[in-house]
C-alpha cells in the first residue's frame, strides 16, 4: 500500500479522492493531514506529508467534508475547520491576484477599456480579465470579435483595481506568457471551489460576444 501512496505523490497527475479521476496536480488542490490531525489545505502543493488531492470543485470539496474522505485518506480520525472551504477560497483568491501582482511588474497586463480592446484587436491578448461586477454591456464590447479568447472573471471590480492601485478597474488583459497561463490556471480554481461563478462560462462568455459584435 505504501508504494500505491508514493506513486500517487510522483509524476505531473494525481487522483481526486472523491472522483478518482486523475488529472494535472496545478488544476487540483491538495491537502495534508497537520501533526495534530487537522486537514491543512496546501494550495502550494509543497508542505510535507502525504498528500490528500481534489477536484478544484466546491461541491468534491463538501463531499470530502462530510463522506469521511479526508479520514479515509488519512486512515485516521482527523479535524475538520469548519471554515475550510472559506478558507481555500480565499487562498485561491490571494494567489490569483498575487500572479496578477507579477504580471503588472513584469509588463505584462493592462486595465482599462482602450488598453484591453488595444490588445484584443491586435491579437496580443493571451486573456483577459474581467470583473463580475461591471457592465454587462460593456464587458461584452470589449471582447466583440473575440470568440476564442479565454476570459477569467475576478468577484469584483475594487478587488481588481487593487491590483492596479485603483479603486475599480472592469477590464484588464493579460499578454502571452507563463504568467498568463499560471493566472488562467489558478483563476479555475478559484472559480471552481468558490462555486460563485462556473470556470468555463468565461469562454461561452466570449462567444456570445462575438455575436454580439456582429
Amino acid at each position: 500500500m505504501e508504494d500505491q501512496d508514493t506513486d500517487e505523490e510522483r509524476g505531473p497527475l494525481r487522483r481526486c479522492a472523491v472522483t478518482r479521476a486523475r488529472q494535472p496536480r496545478e488544476t487540483m488542490v491538495r491537502f495534508v493531514i497537520s501533526p495534530d490531525r487537522i486537514v491543512t489545505p496546501d494550495l502550494s502543493a509543497r508542505l510535507p506529508g502525504r498528500g490528500i488531492w481534489l477536484s478544484a470543485r466546491r461541491d468534491v470539496l463538501e463531499t470530502a467534508q462530510t463522506r469521511g474522505v479526508f479520514a479515509r485518506a488519512a486512515r485516521g480520525q482527523v479535524v475538520i475547520p469548519p471554515d475550510l472551504a472559506h478558507v481555500v477560497e480565499i487562498g485561491l483568491e490571494r494567489r490569483m491576484m498575487d500572479v496578477l501582482g507579477l504580471a503588472r511588474r513584469a509588463g505584462q497586463v493592462v486595465c482599462g477599456f482602450a488598453k484591453v480592446r488595444e490588445l484584443v484587436v491586435g491579437g496580443r491578448a493571451a486573456l483577459v480579465i474581467q470583473a463580475a461586477d461591471g457592465s454587462p454591456d460593456e464587458r461584452m464590447r470589449v471582447l466583440s470579435g473575440a470568440r476564442d479568447l479565454p476570459v477569467a472573471v475576478v468577484p469584483t471590480a475594487s478587488e481588481l483595481g487593487a491590483a492596479f492601485g485603483r479603486d475599480h478597474v472592469v477590464h484588464a488583459a493579460m499578454l502571452h506568457g507563463e504568467l498568463a497561463r499560471r493566472f488562467r490556471v489558478e483563476n479555475e480554481r478559484f472559480a471552481g471551489l468558490s462555486g460563485r461563478m462556473d470556470p468555463n462560462s468565461a469562454d461561452k462568455s466570449a462567444g456570445r460576444c462575438e455575436q454580439a459584435g456582429t
